[in-house]
């Protein structure tokens, strides 16, 4: 029978959905949400120290308390998104640490002391909270996304930090300078509750997305996505031994290599994220309103970086590199550029520092692959632990970064050794993963797994 239009077009095959970019938005936004739960710290520092008359030191040890859970918190959050999966958990955690940080707001009522050791404890509380977080954002990326696309989709939902910085950085500022430093905790702690609410509508494994259709579904299978990673996946999680899973990654020499790498990187993270507000107000005598605002350029920087790098290393990957040379060659330059703020202590020019600072921060951005790395080395049934120790490792920065900084400042009196100590850890990242790492390739457990 000779063919007519209408049968031709019920043979087309259909075009794929392309869903798997709304999850990704869904996992930008959410992300910078939450850095941006992280910095109201680090925006309204200056007059949190003033108005409860704290040292460098204790300054250094508050901003570190958000560190100090998180890290504790990384392996229970990983254990979590493998058995009760990833939409599941990362609503709880995106509304308890939303709560935690509205709370905080009220620590302006209290003195003393009292403020003090409050202050400090919902900052732990924002950090177990907060948890799941990364591992889940890595989690939902090896299921919506194949090989070929996950470095640009890891660097994007990365790159939310830098964008956090640009978007809430000048409104925090904002806040702070005419409405007082807790006004900046009331507001991002409701727009968390109310992003939890929307995250619930939102988010579905990619096999019960009421919006996929089976051409995209074809193409994520087909491209190595783990698409049952909440179903199947998350059934055989528990028979995963934890604690042998645990041994058994800490001792494959190439996910250490990335673990350790992740430190290094992350020390310039929390730079940015504590102390780079108050060099600016103290080093550079900025108001708080013009660091507020100065503090976003290196972000939108670092949000740039975060998309090249995330677009080159899956350029490299289409053209038939490997992934040791596709994920390596973008981390190791842009690790370079993050060294050239050391440079800053020999400037004296505001908008040359302003400038170097963004160089470092595209660099970062440039490098922060380290998540597109677990995504693609994670054993399938202990992805959420895999990144669970990839973030406990990384977020260690967040722990020994502000009180290390906060002893340099409080001892020299100046930033200029805190400079050499974050771009030293700068170079550190890059032997890790020439020297240490060697091939880049998905772990099989080979002891840890119930027969």
């Amino acid at each position: 029978m000779p063919s007519t239009p209408e049968s031709q077009a019920r043979a087309a095959p259909a075009k794929a959905s392309r869903v798997r970019w709304f999850i990704l938005a869904v996992l930008f936004f959410v992300t910078a949400v939450n850095y941006a739960d992280r910095a109201t710290i680090s925006i309204a520092g200056s007059a949190i120290k003033t108005s409860l008359g704290l040292t460098p030191v204790q300054m250094g040890y508050i901003f570190s308390a958000f560190g100090w859970s998180y890290v504790l918190a990384q392996l229970p959050g990983g254990w979590l998104l493998d058995r009760f999966g990833s939409k599941v958990t990362y609503f709880f955690s995106i509304f308890l640490w939303s709560v935690f940080t509205l709370f905080q707001g009220g620590v302006g009522f209290l003195t003393g002391a009292t403020a003090i050791g409050t202050f400090f404890a919902l900052r732990l509380l924002v950090g177990v909270a907060e948890a799941p977080s990364f591992p889940g954002n890595s989690r939902i990326t090896s299921a919506w996304f194949p090989r070929h696309e996950r470095g640009l989709a890891s660097a994007i939902f990365n790159s939310a930090q830098y964008f956090a910085t640009v978007l809430f950085s000048p409104l925090m500022g904002w806040l702070v300078h005419s409405q007082g430093w807790p006004s900046v905790f009331y507001f991002m702690g409701a727009l968390g509750v109310l992003t939890a609410l929307f995250w619930l509508k939102a988010i579905h494994a990619p096999k019960d997305h009421p919006w996929i259709n089976q051409a995209e579904l074809a193409y994520l299978r087909e491209g190595g996505a783990l698409v049952d990673l909440d179903g199947q996946q998350a059934a055989s999680s528990a028979q995963v031994q934890t604690w042998a899973c645990i041994k058994e990654l800490l001792g494959n020499r190439m996910l250490l290599g990335i673990y350790l790498g992740q430190y290094c990187i992350t020390t310039l993270t929390y730079f940015f994220l504590t102390w780079f507000p108050v060099y600016l107000v103290q080093e550079r005598h900025m108001t708080i309103l013009t660091a507020g605002f100065v503090a976003s350029l290196p972000a939108v920087a670092g949000f740039l970086g975060g998309i090249v790098g995330g677009w080159f290393s899956d350029w490299l990957s289409r053209r038939g590199q490997p992934l040791s040379v596709s994920r390596k060659l973008p981390i190791v330059v842009g690790m370079l550029m993050s060294m050239s703020m050391i440079a800053c202590n020999y400037i004296e020019t505001d908008l040359l520092v302003v400038a170097v600072m963004s160089l470092a921060f595209f660099g970062k951005g440039v490098g922060a692959l380290g998540w597109a790395v677990v995504s693609d080395t994670s054993p399938a049934q202990a992805g959420g632990l895999s990144g669970a120790l990839f973030n406990t490792f990384g977020n260690s920065a967040g722990i020994t970064t502000p009180i290390v900084i906060g002893y340099i400042v409080q001892g020299t009196g100046s930033f200029a050794g805190a400079l050499v100590y974050v771009g030293a850890n700068a170079a550190l990242a890059i032997a890790c993963y020439l020297f240490i790492v060697g091939r880049i390739e998905r772990v099989e457990l080979k002891t840890s797994v119930a027969r």
